[in-house]
């Protein structure tokens, strides 16, 4: 019977999902049809949750990187960063679709939001590739396939969000996103290289740049691109803690702005109500989920999940692929935060049965994540980037076929190899 209900709230919760109403009311109201039906648990306990599940000292760092990625975008860090990018990629073939994908991966230590990079990325450098004779679906589809880079790139929030849920370590989870960051980002240039090279699409320049020039390029990004390295290496060395790292982000990006004499008082009252729209958009959800997660600790139902899964599918690589063929059809219909709080409580436990470290597990499910973003019906970081662009979205998919195999490859890489995931950790740690 009680299992019965529990399903039932998650089948209720699912239908408002795929109707599109928002993550934060689809989860609350699959976790009131339990409390509804079962008279014997208190009604206010769902109130109590709900603001528990808000008030974890981790999640704390959500509101801190989120604002110190807003204030990066207002100080003039972008302009910076993307000269320092076109000075490394100017030279290879398709060079600003290079530059593309090369200044994702260096925002992502910056903003750590793959949707607000590729909203940026779609007003800044897709204009630029198309009068440069690049196509709109594949200036599109690079601008929004790079995206993906930024929350695996530290300080990423989906890394915060996973390690709050699932109890990991974040400044592990920082570490680890590096190796995929940089798999990602390479097998992408090597990509854009080939269809650059069939298709005609220059570079921006013939030689190389110059070491002078490249030494000014790199002088004007060199303090913005310091900011990861102060987090990760005051996390390491017990400076500061992941929640206290985003306040010392915070202070950075004033003081760049101050610095670089580009950030207003204006703009940084403006860069205050960007970070609290986004952080109430967030933790709602987080909330929301907190009541629902209740629900399933209550009834054992990680615990079921887990016997019945270990007692079906003996080995660990046959469940990694299941995992993995799971997470990416929910990521097309779910948005990837949304999925990691429901999921993580379920499949975290079952991924620690099998022997599965926590960390590459964590990046998985994270990749799983970046994948569903890009993938139609649902996928937010297609309709952003062709919100903006104007770009079609049956020429989006079109052209972004070759995105995919590269993404599945780099997926079977991660899942498979777990180097990627946990070399650079187990150096530091």
């Amino acid at each position: 019977m009680v299992i019965n209900i529990v399903g039932l709230s998650a089948i209720i919760m699912l239908v408002f999902l795929f109707l599109n109403i928002p993550v934060f009311i689809s989860v609350l109201a699959g976790s009131m049809v339990y409390f509804a039906m079962t008279p014997s648990v208190p009604t206010q306990i769902i109130a109590q949750r709900v603001l528990s599940g808000m008030e974890s000292i981790p999640l704390l760092a959500v509101p801190f990187f989120i604002c110190a990625g807003v204030f990066m975008n207002y100080s003039g860090v972008t302009k910076r960063v993307m000269n320092f990018a076109e000075a490394i990629t100017g030279h290879m073939p398709g060079g600003l679709a290079q530059v593309n994908v090369l200044l994702s991966t260096l925002m992502g230590g910056l903003s750590g939001s793959n949707l607000a990079d590729a909203a940026m990325q779609s007003k800044m450098i897709v204009p630029e590739m198309e009068k440069k004779g690049f196509s709109k679906s594949f200036s599109s589809v690079v601008t929004a396939s790079s995206a993906m880079i930024t929350p695996l790139i530290p300080p990423g929030i989906a890394m915060i969000i996973y390690g709050s849920i699932a109890n990991v370590s974040i400044g592990k989870l920082f570490i680890a996103g590096i190796g995929p960051g940089l798999l990602l980002c390479l097998s992408m240039m090597a990509l854009v290289s080939y269809i650059s090279k069939k298709r005609g699409y220059m570079p921006i320049r013939e030689t190389r740049i110059k070491g002078r020039e490249f030494g000014a390029a790199l002088k004007q990004a060199a303090l913005p691109l310091f900011l990861p390295v102060i987090i990760i290496g005051g996390i390491r060395l017990g400076i500061f803690t992941p929640t206290e790292a985003g306040s010392v982000a915070i202070v950075y990006a004033l003081f760049l702005g101050i610095m670089y004499k580009e950030m207003t008082m204006k703009e940084v009252v403006i860069g205050i109500k960007e970070t609290i729209t986004s952080t109430a958009s967030i933790m709602l959800i987080v909330g929301a989920a907190s009541a629902f997660a209740w629900i399933l600790t209550k009834e054992r139902i990680p615990q079921h999940i887990t016997e019945f899964i270990v007692s079906t599918i003996t080995n660990k690589y046959i469940f990694l692929i299941a995992v993995n063929i799971f997470l990416i059809f929910v990521g097309m219909f779910i948005e990837g935060n949304a999925s990691m709080i429901v999921l993580v409580p379920l499949l975290a436990p079952v991924a620690r049965a099998y022997g599965i470290d926590d960390i590459q597990f964590a990046m998985i499910f994270i990749f799983n994540s970046a994948i569903g973003a890009l993938s139609p019906p649902m996928g937010t970081l297609m309709f952003v980037t062709c919100g903006i662009t104007k770009c079609k979205i049956k020429d989006f998919i079109r052209e972004a076929i070759p995105f995919y195999i590269l993404l599945i490859v780099c997926l079977m890489l991660i899942t498979f190899v777990p180097i990627f995931s946990t070399g650079i950790v187990d150096l530091f740690y």
